[in-house]
């Protein structure tokens, strides 16, 4: 059965007119995962209180920290949102990712306007809201992006790669052998070689040192790894080494004809005048038509569904 990642959203991304002027926002990326994630969808303003519409809130800065005021009243809710904040996230039996509504002071991931004073003007810098950064500092390697950014083809190909590999792991964490545990790693290999070599080597040795009395460590310590390998997307010079690491499973089988194809569609991904997809493609061919069985498994080439595919759209 394929994986269904847990993805907690801001509530007003689709869901529910709960905005603070009382308008919902349109969040076409957002239904187009909705068949293929499992939402939980929460909006902390309205958690702590705060009805639809209500008066906006703001983020102050101040000597004493970051403070979240309702200006019109005057009202401090900065206690009210980390309590809710440390409580909800405290609730979560198990989460993948999180896509957060931008700008917003409780819910921006990194743009959240920073006030000197009440005033809408008054405006020093950007950072995250507070429920946001309760989330940042609970899950720093969950898949997190916001609505804003997930209009960015190259945003949502990392988004979507993050999210689907956590939740495979989330499944062997949930029934763990060291079996399943090899069996993520070798599945992952070529993701992880893209990502990032370091780390696929150092979880191939943190896996080489494991047994049956040590999986559970083994596990946080693997889990670490991932996360980080997986927190920056991949550079284009290391797609590059994949796909030839890929190419060289074919090169003795192939004619002339095709091998100047694929190095000529791949320095024209080099150059950043094709997308990875189309040079993966030509990948993709090849593992059908050679019954590639190691290759097929690979989620570089396969990372989330199908219905999903974007990239055709990612130059690099």
């Amino acid at each position: 059965m394929p994986v269904k990642p847990i993805v907690v959203t801001s509530r007003c991304l689709g869901f529910d007119s709960c905005r603070y002027n009382g308008d919902i926002v349109s969040a076409p990326f957002v239904q187009k995962l909705a068949d293929h994630v499992r939402f939980l969808t929460v909006c902390p303003e309205v958690e702590i209180g705060l009805g639809t519409p209500r008066d906006p809130i703001r983020i102050v800065a101040g000597e004493g920290g970051r403070r979240l005021i309702q200006p019109t009243t005057g009202r401090d809710l900065t206690q009210g949102m980390e309590s809710f904040g440390q409580d909800y996230l405290d609730s979560l039996s198990a989460v993948d990712g999180f896509i957060l509504k931008s700008r917003s002071p409780s819910c921006a991931i990194r743009d959240a306007n920073i006030h000197l004073s009440t005033e809408k003007k008054d405006v020093a810098g950007r950072g995250s809201g507070l429920f946001a950064q309760a989330v940042l500092e609970r899950f720093p390697y969950a898949a997190i992006e916001d609505e804003g950014r997930l209009t960015n083809p190259r945003s949502r190909e990392h988004f979507l790669t993050q999210l689907f590999v956590r939740a495979r792991f989330r499944l062997v964490r949930e029934a763990p052998t060291i079996r399943r545990l090899i069996q993520f790693q070798a599945e992952n290999k070529l993701l992880l070689m893209a990502y990032s070599q370091t780390k696929m080597r150092l979880m191939g040795q943190i896996l080489g040192r494991c047994d049956e009395e040590k999986l559970l460590t083994t596990l946080e310590d693997y889990g670490d790894q991932l996360g980080a390998a997986l927190s920056r997307a991949p550079r284009h010079t290391s797609n590059i080494d994949v796909l030839m690491h890929g190419f060289g499973y074919f090169s003795d089988h192939l004619s002339s004809r095709e091998k100047s194809s694929f190095l000529s569609a791949l320095e024209s991904y080099r150059e950043k005048r094709i997308p990875l997809g189309r040079v993966a493609a030509i990948l993709e061919t090849w593992i059908a038509r050679f019954r590639n069985d190691y290759l097929a498994s690979q989620t570089f080439f396969y990372p989330y569904p199908k219905e999903l595919d974007l990239k055709e759209d990612v130059a690099c």
